[in-house]
């Protein structure tokens, strides 16, 4: 039986962070940087750029997400961190217009984006990382997270489109739908106050 472990991305791990995000799918290319820019500010950038942009987030901390290990391997990756510094989420109107949360408040966390390798999909990395992820918002003091997954009881999602994670996922971890962006795509919450 395979050994999952989970650490927050720092420096020291750069290299584990980029063979999780460039196991298949956009990881490669995106660099987990799409939900940091506005739209208009993502389009003018590139791959190269925003790896660059992506290793001075690491470099200048906190750790702005989790990676998962399968027997000391890197395989998975997710986005975690305080919803002001997401910046695109302020200008997603179907986020604004879900949320009860004010865009200025850094207790509130949001997950943004989830990276699976190829070869290690389907074997429950989501829940590990997603579960860790929340530890690391509680342990940092937030006191809401909000996540905008996918609700795969539908039609079948392509696998790029699951970035945003599942709802069963998220339900898994306690999480609640308290909104909807838009048909299929729930806004979820976890009150870690209470």
């Amino acid at each position: 039986m395979a050994t999952i472990t989970t650490e927050v991305a720092t420096t020291a791990r750069w290299d584990d962070v980029q063979h999780a995000l460039t196991g298949g799918g956009d990881g490669a290319s995106c660099q987990c940087i799409w939900p940091m820019l506005r739209n208009k500010d993502w389009n003018e950038t590139t791959t190269p750029q925003r790896t660059e942009m992506f290793r001075e987030e690491i470099a200048a901390g906190p750790p702005p997400g989790i990676i998962a290990y399968v027997d000391g391997e890197a395989a998975g990756w997710v986005r975690i961190g305080p919803r002001p510094r997401q910046a695109r989420l302020a200008y997603t109107r179907a986020i604004v217009a879900a949320t009860n949360e004010s865009f200025d408040d850094e207790s509130v966390w949001a997950v943004t984006c989830f990276v699976v390798r190829r070869e290690h999909r389907g074997s429950g990395l989501n829940q590990e990382l997603l579960s860790a992820a929340v530890d690391f918002a509680r342990d940092s003091g937030a006191r809401l997270i909000e996540g905008y997954p996918v609700d795969t009881r539908g039609a079948k999602q392509h696998s790029n489109e699951l970035f945003h994670g599942t709802l069963s996922t998220f339900l898994a971890n306690g999480f609640s739908a308290d909104g909807e962006l838009k048909p299929g795509r729930p806004l979820v919450t976890l009150d870690l106050a209470a």
